[in-house]
């Protein structure tokens, strides 16, 4: 089984890929998110979404700022509702969601060492 890259989004700063395996979706995010483009986030990463969750690899984000967290975190929602589950979280990053109140150690998926 070969793993296909599909490209999703892509402006100057952020580009967002989905890897087409069976299963749960898989994307990734590398760049850049700010207030300019997390609304285009937002919405790539619903229409992606397929089950109860997606998958959403954030090492390879460069810079993420509050607006774009917020589309990954989703802190209005209970946990129990929140349908992104992050994967490779950079320590930075999980020191800005420490700092918001946003860390909820089910949510982060970290990779494997």
């Amino acid at each position: 089984m070969s793993v296909q890259e599909r490209l999703l989004y892509q402006d100057e700063q952020l580009t967002i890929t989905m890897a087409t395996t069976p299963g749960v979706p898989a994307v990734t995010l590398i760049g850049e998110i700010d207030a300019s483009n997390s609304p285009a986030l937002a919405s790539t990463l619903a229409s992606c979404r397929q089950g109860t969750y997606i998958v959403v690899d954030t090492g390879s984000l460069s810079f993420i700022d509050v607006s774009g967290l917020r589309v990954l975190v989703m802190p209005t929602l209970p946990p129990s509702q929140r349908w992104i589950r992050l994967h490779n979280v950079t320590p930075d990053q999980r020191r800005l969601l420490r700092m918001m109140g946003w860390f909820y150690q089910p949510q982060v998926h970290h990779a494997p060492l």
